[in-house]
């Protein structure tokens, strides 16, 4: 038998109903019935799938959004952690150049203002002169006590800034540990060399001696007078008539009074082959033969002698030789 017979009988006076339905057509019916079947199954589980998949997609963006901050906040921990270990070290290096140490020396002084113009130049207030200023690079190449050493690399100049965020931030953790290492071993012999070292350094000039802009570093640089490089022994500070002038250190006073073209000037004696000059005062506060503490207003700043402008001709000599007032500047 081919198919399938149905009869349906209404009642017992009615003439039944006979339908023939073959068995390859009911056999078809039964085949798309499952296939149905299981193609709902799927599309069920594959709905159930992507609620899931939609849940926990939501979730990773909310865990990555805040990784993304802590990786922000980590980055920013490691700049700060690099500055202050670069602050330590230039901290470490005046110390040393202070302390009579070995170890490497540099410019320093940037806390003090150099006047700039509208195209970014330096600009000269009151006619003060001003000299050719260091760039970096220039500092780098500069010998030992004008210029060079200093703190450790940053860590962009160690990595590519094509590098994946990650290996950069753990090569720059393990450079900052590494240098925290170094740092931490270079100042405890440093505390063990200045053990004895107290009064020293109570002596030595560490402070400016003047708030004001820094017109003339210590160098060569062209005579505002003759037009001619010559070098400069010191720095100038150019501020308005009036302004004090403050001792850097303990020390005494070895000359007070009229300098040729310093004009009214101050030599203070420090002791350890250190000594200090201030020159073009309007005022002298102090007289030779006086003790001074740091801190101690010696003196005003004025225009006396062979100047341009009201300023501070600020210089140090150690035994007997010019050195750059900024290397021995800590504020």
């Amino acid at each position: 038998m081919d198919s399938h017979k149905l009869i349906w009988v209404k009642d017992a006076h009615a003439r039944p109903v006979q339908i023939s339905i073959p068995k390859l057509r009911v056999k078809q019916v039964a085949i798309g019935a499952a296939v149905a079947a299981v193609i709902g199954l799927v599309l069920v589980w594959d709905y159930w799938r992507l609620r899931a998949d939609n849940a926990e997609l939501a979730e990773l963006r909310v865990e990555a959004f805040e990784q993304r901050e802590q990786i922000a906040k980590f980055q920013n921990r490691l700049e700060k952690v690099d500055d202050e270990l670069a602050r330590v070290s230039d901290l470490e290096r005046k110390v040393r150049i202070i302390a009579n140490l070995p170890g490497s020396a540099g410019v320093g002084g940037e806390q003090l203002v150099e006047p700039k113009s509208d195209d970014g130049t330096l600009a000269v207030p009151v006619g003060v002169p001003l000299d050719a200023i260091r760039t970096g690079s220039d500092a780098a190449n500069a010998p030992e006590g004008q210029g060079g050493g200093g703190p450790l690399p940053h860590f962009e100049d160690q990595t590519s800034a094509a590098a994946p965020l990650f290996d950069r931030m753990d090569d720059k953790a393990l450079v900052l540990a590494e240098g925290a290492e170094v740092r931490a071993q270079s100042l405890e012999v440093l505390l063990d060399e200045l053990d004895d070292k107290r009064q020293r350094l109570v002596s030595m000039p560490s402070i400016w001696p003047a708030r004001g802009w820094l017109t003339s570093r210590f160098g060569p640089r062209v005579s505002p007078f003759t037009g001619r490089r010559q070098n400069h022994g010191g720095i100038d500070i150019a501020a308005a008539a009036g302004t004090p002038i403050h001792a850097p250190a303990r020390g005494r006073v070895t000359f007070a009074g009229r300098k040729g073209p310093l004009g009214n000037a101050l030599v203070v004696e420090h002791g350890y082959g250190v000594k200090t000059v201030y020159g073009h005062a309007k005022k002298l506060h102090v007289k030779a033969g006086d003790t001074i503490e740091r801190g101690q207003m010696i003196a005003e700043i004025g225009n006396s002698g062979r100047s341009t402008g009201p300023h501070l001709h600020y210089a140090i000599e150690v035994n007997g030789k010019a050195k750059d007032p900024l290397d021995y500047i800590f504020d």
